[in-house]
């Protein structure tokens, strides 16, 4: 058989495998299968929390009730918001320096073993190094803006970037790389074809840790020295003893982290629709 009549032959290729896409109807309910085991442990803990509050098992000014603090949240949702915002600012900024700094400096690692042997161990260094104890020292140098929040979130929010980028990076198959060096493709070529696709899970999976710490990196630099943010709302919560808002301060820091994971998360699922993780529960026809 000529080849012209192999392309068009519609007899269909053992091994090929065609996934159905999965009706709407049967999405949602993937995704309230997914979603009812979290929400109900979520519901179980502010039901304890409940009790104890209701039941005083704990002082009131140790442990507010919910409804204490989501009047607390009713009642100053313009003093919130305006500290979130800053908050949410400086992670995102942190975050995405993190992320360009983190890939770029993965990518020379793995093509230079000499910066690889030498950028590592100060990479490493650099994560073990509490953050904390190291703020004030960029709140001197920088002042009291938003430079060393945005530097903090960078510092927690780069190590696993790097990490993950350089494991995918790695992780692609010699035979692969055997195959483009053979059919002449140039490194940039190899790059751009097999080596960043297939680092892209491994890349997105130190994502979802990293946009969690710039959280963190942001907050612990309010925590050193700022006028606005969470962290200010937190500390000024904290020596007041008014619980009530610092617990709304922990609540809203924490909802900022969750909607972060789940738009990297919707990322992941929008950019790799191809990789095995995102087949379950989707139908495959094997001829």
């Amino acid at each position: 058989m000529s080849q012209s009549a192999l392309k068009s032959s519609p007899v269909p290729v053992k091994g090929v495998q065609e996934r159905e896409r999965p009706s709407t109807g049967r999405r949602m309910a993937e995704a309230a299968e997914k979603s009812w085991r979290p929400l109900a442990l979520l519901l179980v803990c502010f039901g304890a929390w409940w009790v104890i509050a209701a039941a005083e098992l704990v002082e009131p000014y140790l442990v507010p009730s919910p409804g204490r603090t989501l009047d607390v949240v009713l009642d100053k949702p313009d003093y919130l918001w305006h500290h979130s915002w800053v908050t949410t600012y400086e992670t995102l900024i942190g975050f995405v320096i993190a992320v360009g700094v983190g890939i770029l400096s993965a990518v020379v690692m793995v093509y230079s073993s000499t910066v690889e042997k030498t950028l590592y161990p100060v990479l490493l260094f650099a994560q073990v190094v509490p953050k904390i104890a190291i703020a004030p020292l960029f709140v001197v140098w920088l002042g009291f803006g938003i430079a060393p929040k945005i530097l903090i979130a960078v510092l927690i929010a780069f190590f696993p970037v790097v990490i993950s980028m350089v494991t995918g990076l790695k992780a692609v198959d010699p035979e692969m790389l055997e195959l483009s060096a053979t059919m002449g493709a140039s490194p940039w070529q190899t790059f751009r074809k097999i080596r960043f696709p297939a680092s892209l899970p491994h890349l997105f999976s130190g994502l979802k840790v990293a946009v969690t710490l710039a959280v963190t990196g942001a907050v612990v630099g309010e925590f050193v020295g700022a006028n606005e943010g969470l962290g200010y709302v937190i500390l000024q919560a904290n020596g007041n003893l008014d619980t009530p808002m610092l617990f709304a301060g922990l609540l809203v820091m924490s909802l900022i982290g969750v909607v972060l994971f789940v738009a990297v998360e919707v990322a992941e699922k929008l950019l790799l629709p191809w990789h095995a993780s995102r087949r379950d529960g989707t139908a495959v026809t094997t001829y």
